[in-house]
């Protein structure tokens, strides 16, 4: 790979990238399983969980090649397989069999809020690397996470 002088050193680019890719890791697996919970939720909150999932899946799907880009465009690369995702994420792949509706919710809660955790150790290493263009892409994911979280949390209380 060509050199990559975009004003941070090497060793910031690759410790923010490497933090990136965990974040990206994490939503490529959230994404999976709000997809995979959209075509398996059944119950009373059928059409409501089914398009409140697709809305967040579709939001999740167009974040990733964002992410993604942003590994690029610091010279590194982005996971490459299933397995490398899975490697890199802290959050479990969906169930074996599709769970109760209010547990679908109770597990993309948990799953998100471990995602803004995990963004926030990324925030946290873009701002020690004076990437003002990380921040501000994991500002506005923390952003979308903490809300999609609170809705989740809204339709349990």
């Amino acid at each position: 790979m060509a050199d990559v002088n975009i004003g941070l050193d090497g060793n910031s680019r690759k410790a923010v990238a490497e933090a990136l890719n965990g974040v990206l890791a994490d939503t490529y697996i959230l994404y999976m399983k709000t997809h995979s919970y959209h075509w398996n939720v059944t119950g009373p909150q059928f059409h409501t969980l089914h398009v409140m999932f697709e809305e967040q899946y579709r939001e999740m799907w167009a974040a990733l090649d964002v992410i993604a880009e942003r590994v690029r465009a610091l010279g590194e690369f982005a996971p490459t397989s299933g397995a490398d995702f899975a490697n890199r994420s802290g959050l479990e792949s969906a169930d074996t069999e599709p769970p109760k509706a209010t547990d679908m919710i109770k597990n993309l809660l948990a799953d998100h809020e471990s995602l803004v955790r995990r963004a926030r150790e990324a925030l946290e290493t873009a701002s020690q690397a004076d990437d003002a263009a990380t921040d501000d892409l994991i500002t506005q994911r923390i952003q979308t996470h903490e809300k999609t979280a609170w809705m989740l949390r809204a339709m349990i209380s």
